[in-house]
């Protein structure tokens, strides 16, 4: 009537494989959707903020708008808000460019 201890062990021996495909499947999933893409972004705005220069016209991620002054090395601009009005901002919380300057 009872099933012996050694036929009930050898049913569930091969439940373990089962759960390995479907969490191979999500991680492979997440990473087309969320990590690539995000890692394209990140790389687009180093790349934008590596080519600022002075008389660009940009965006802050705080919503101000100015136009950068001087780009120091060590990763700081001076943006100028308005006349007379002259800020230093890190370079990565420059959200936006909204007019390049041609190059001299």
């Amino acid at each position: 009537m009872f099933a012996t201890p050694a036929y009930a062990q050898a049913a569930g021996a091969g439940g373990g494989a089962g759960i390995l495909i479907p969490m191979v499947l999500v991680f492979a999933i997440m990473y087309l959707f969320m990590i690539r893409p995000q890692q394209k972004k990140i790389k687009e705005h180093q790349a934008m903020v590596q080519a600022l220069r002075r008389g660009d016209q940009v965006v802050t991620q705080g919503g101000l708008i100015g136009k950068v002054v001087k780009v120091k090395d060590d990763n700081e601009l001076e943006v100028e808000l308005a006349e007379g009005v002259k800020v230093r901002v890190v370079q990565t919380t420059i959200a936006q460019v909204l007019s390049k300057t041609e190059p001299a």
